[in-house]
């Protein structure tokens, strides 16, 4: 049943839900001077949004991880292609910035958590053979998001006011997302009852949750994960800054952005294809010691030229890595746990992520200069490289022990 071709709908279902609901959550940056200059609100209160809804989708990832695996998941991801799109129109409403944070933070942030985990968890559980690439593909249509949605927010917001502009982003949300949804099927290993209760045949089937989450596999993960978004995430968010200080028109800095996200949809596929090639251990290894001296090499450039060098390779590597960490979930742990699993690697790297932002900012405040950034960055690099390294995979051909009753 693994090998069925509808296997192919659920990871293209999956690209798709995720490129629309993370460019509904990208919108705004591109809505945040129009509505700062027609509400009065502070740039720094509407952006914090976004930070809210990192921090939302963190804390939110393991919940909906978890009713993905009770109750499949089809009714998580539809309830969150339903709350989303609701999510945006309520904020286009807000009459005050606190109910704006609530309704672009928290409700935005959280509904797009019903779509990461559950979907990363359910294309796992369709694929024996080219697993890797699957995850890789439903990355990369996430990925897509800056370059589809982004341009749609720009384009209705030189027509429309800002109100008007996010209510049409929540009706194309709420058009695609919510048919594309019904498409999602859990994974044909756990449609029997039978499955359900003994796992999926890996040795470690009869390991219980708990067990699960304790295991220095899962804490591995998670730590690796967490040190790995805190690399790239202040590189991510500070370079086209680092560029103008070095005397590069704002224009062309942000072109480097582009470049990156051009480079990281290659990477995502190429990684993809290696990891089903040698291993996913073994290409995360591989990627997270090269991602450390991608950060590093920042700080010798100063010219356009050399920014969009190491940004093609810095993109591709960091987002290369970061669907394997899915892959080393399924190979690991029972499939029944698995929105549970993703879902705690996905609040990590969420946490990492959130950590760029304001590290950056803090550095660049006591320095004057952002190369302790990248310097910074090379260092949790680094101790990403040397966690992952440690992560040994469960033990082929050995049961896990039941867990003994209370």
């Amino acid at each position: 049943m693994t090998n069925s071709r509808y296997r192919w709908v659920i990871v293209a279902a999956g690209g798709l839900l995720g490129c629309v609901a993370i460019g509904g959550m990208f919108s705004l940056p591109v809505f945040l001077q129009p509505i700062a200059r027609a509400t009065g609100w502070s740039v720094t209160g509407v952006s914090s949004a976004m930070t809210i809804g990192f921090l939302a989708m963190a804390f939110t990832s393991m919940m909906w991880g978890t009713l993905s695996d009770r109750f499949g998941p089809l009714p998580v991801v539809l309830t969150g292609s339903i709350v989303l799109p609701a999510s945006l129109a309520l904020a286009s409403q807000a009459s005050s910035l606190l109910s704006f944070q609530i309704m672009f933070g928290l409700m935005v942030g959280g509904s797009i958590a019903a779509i990461f985990a559950p979907m990363m968890a359910c294309v796992t559980g369709w694929f024996d053979t080219h697993r890797s690439l699957a995850v890789s593909l439903v990355s990369a249509g996430m990925g897509m998001a800056p370059m589809t949605m982004s341009p749609l927010a720009a384009w209705l917001i030189s027509n429309h006011d800002w109100r008007t502009s996010m209510q049409i982003v929540a009706v194309v949300v709420a058009a695609v997302m919510i048919p594309v949804s019904l498409l999602v099927r859990r994974a044909p290993a756990l449609e029997s009852e039978h499955a359900v209760a003994s796992g999926d045949g890996q040795p470690q089937s009869a390991m219980s949750l708990a067990q699960a989450l304790r295991s220095p596999q899962f804490i591995i993960l998670l730590a690796t994960n967490f040190f790995c978004c805190a690399t790239h995430s202040g590189p991510i968010i500070h370079t086209v800054s680092y560029a103008v200080t070095c005397g590069i028109p704002m224009i062309a800095a942000v072109t480097i952005y582009s470049v990156e996200g051009l480079a990281g949809m290659g990477g995502r596929i190429a990684f993809g294809l290696l990891g089903d090639r040698f291993g996913a251990k073994r290409v995360l290894v591989s990627g997270l010691l090269a991602q450390a001296f991608g950060a590093l090499a920042y700080v010798f450039v100063r010219e356009l030229a050399a920014f969009y060098a190491v940004a093609a390779l810095f993109g591709f590597i960091y987002a290369g890595t970061m669907p394997l960490y899915s892959v080393l979930a399924r190979e690991n742990f029972p499939l029944r746990m698995m929105g549970t699993v993703i879902g705690g690697t996905a609040m990590a790297g969420s946490l990492g992520m959130a950590t760029g932002p304001i590290a950056g900012g803090l550095i660049y405040d006591a320095f004057a200069s952002y190369a302790w950034l990248y310097i910074g960055s090379w260092a949790v690099g680094l101790g990403a490289f040397l966690m992952a390294m440690t992560f040994r995979p469960f033990p082929k051909g050995e049961a896990q022990p039941e867990p003994v009753p209370a």
